[in-house]
């Protein structure tokens, strides 16, 4: 998956740059080009003729992978278009292994990061050679899978789904040596020195002895260093991958709208994506699609709707809309320290009502402003993959709304558990044919009286897009690309 902060909550965040008809065209622009032809995700390798006959709306026929090394991790894909309520299938998906590279010298800017887009030759993704690729704090890989659920039209979904990676890797590269170095605290402005905690015990013991002694830095020294803050808050390397996401979300957003200017771009969508990235899944959404982990029969969520729930999203989010309720005293942005006067113009770390991560802006001097929130947001989500041993059936299941309108969570786990349990775990097709499984059980028969499932409850309508993520195959590829 803000038109500034409005559409932060009704559309990208809950259906991405809401608007145009409901049709498949925006009758704003009715004879600007489309920014991008509709199309199916480029991983089902459809010809012209195929794209075209999946739109049958009366069969709904089910599209799934024609090889699984289309993807890593032998993942499973299925989709299936709605029952009429628009012309084209809506959804979008995406799927990507990316390694993002030390920015050039001289800076870079949108479109030209450098960054090397590879594809699974192998099921379990031994074929990305990702260990020749990293080279301490030069490069890192990660996976990447997406999908989006258009609104009034397939032109928002079908630009996220080219474009808002390309957004994650550029916010990944501005903080890549951090990530890169386990041990580097974030420095909270980037001037200043990184600690890392690799620090010998006799170097550490040396420091303390040369303090006592009154050595210049030292406290009482003449060349006393300013006070440090009383607080400062600690701001994880996890953190920083949560605000390059959350950030990819809100650029994309902007992009969209500046675009639709110039372009024939219909619609909003929704956006769920999951980053596999140095052992850990993170997934970001904003709108309705869902996504849960089924691990030894048990489910765990690892998603939510969007709403701006927490007290720091909403008060922040207040203070953005009506800023003269601050008094020109408070700042809506929060720092994890209050910034000083000297560091305006630098980059430091920061977020705001959209973020539960954190990010690098440069200052200005409207951030001088005491900040109005004080205290911890909730997390997005993040599953320690590396921590734990998975067997064949273990799986992250990704799926738009159309499949969570008609199935509970605890449902898709039993149907799909049951389905591979029945399956060879060599078999490296089992992932699609759980994905295709789960489709037909969602969408159902067509009846006299509409599509039914299971005790002749009404089917979906919707389009639906399912992804089945064995997660067996990340902790090979943890064990592979550890430094």
């Amino acid at each position: 998956m803000l038109t500034r902060v409005k559409s932060a909550v009704a559309s990208f965040m809950g259906g991405m740059m809401a608007g145009g008809s409901n049709g498949d065209h925006d009758p704003n622009g009715p004879d600007l080009p489309l920014k991008y032809p509709y199309s199916r995700p480029e991983f089902l390798g459809l010809s012209p003729d195929e794209v075209e006959c999946s739109a049958d709306h009366i069969a709904r026929p089910i599209l799934i992978l024609k090889e699984t090394k289309r993807l890593p991790w032998s993942t499973g894909y299925a989709e299936v278009i709605n029952a009429g309520k628009s012309s084209l299938n809506e959804d979008q998906a995406c799927c990507e292994v990316l390694v993002v590279k030390r920015r050039p010298s001289g800076g870079t800017t949108p479109g030209q990061i450098s960054m090397t887009r590879r594809r699974s030759s192998l099921p379990n993704g031994e074929g990305l050679s990702l260990r020749d690729d990293r080279d301490s704090s030069e490069s890192l890989s990660f996976h990447y899978w997406a999908l989006f659920d258009g609104h009034a039209g397939f032109g928002a979904a079908v630009v996220a789904s080219r474009l808002l990676h390309h957004h994650i890797a550029l916010h990944l590269q501005e903080v890549l040596e951090i990530l890169c170095t386990p041990n580097m605290v974030p420095p909270t402005c980037m001037d200043e020195e990184p600690i890392n905690h690799l620090l010998t015990a006799s170097h550490r013991s040396l420091t303390r002895a040369a303090s006592l002694r009154g050595a210049a830095g030292a406290p009482g020294s003449p060349s006393t260093a300013p006070p440090r803050f009383f607080f400062e808050k600690k701001v994880s390397h996890e953190s920083l991958v949560i605000g390059a996401i959350e950030n990819a979300f809100k650029e994309m957003d902007v992009q969209i709208e500046k675009e639709k200017a110039v372009y024939n771009i219909s619609g909003g969508c929704t956006a769920l994506v999951v980053i596999f990235l140095q052992g850990k899944v993170f997934v970001g959404n904003a709108g309705d699609s869902r996504a849960i982990i089924i691990r030894a029969g048990e489910v765990i969520p690892m998603s939510a709707e969007f709403t701006p729930e927490s007290e720091r999203q909403r008060l922040q989010f207040l203070a953005y809309m009506q800023p003269q309720l601050l008094g020109n005293e408070f700042t809506h942005l929060e720092f994890p320290r209050r910034v000083q006067r000297k560091e305006v113009g630098k980059r430091m770390l920061y977020r705001d009502f959209t973020m539960s991560g954190w990010a690098y802006k440069t200052i200005e001097d409207d951030d001088l402003k005491f900040p109005l929130i004080f205290g911890e947001g909730k997390k997005v989500k993040v599953y320690p993959l590396s921590q734990y041993e998975h067997g064949a059936d273990d799986v992250l299941v990704l799926g738009t709304d159309g499949l969570w309108d008609v199935l509970s969570n605890q449902e898709v786990s039993e149907a799909v558990t049951s389905f591979l349990a029945n399956c060879d775990p060599d078999d490296h097709h089992r992932y699609t044919m759980a994905a295709q499984d789960l489709i037909m059980r969602a969408r159902g028969v067509l009846k006299d009286r509409g599509w039914r499932i299971s005790n002749d409850r009404l089917g979906s309508g919707d389009d639906i897009s399912v992804y089945i993520i064995p997660l067996m195959f990340g902790n090979k590829t943890s064990q592979t690309t550890t430094p």
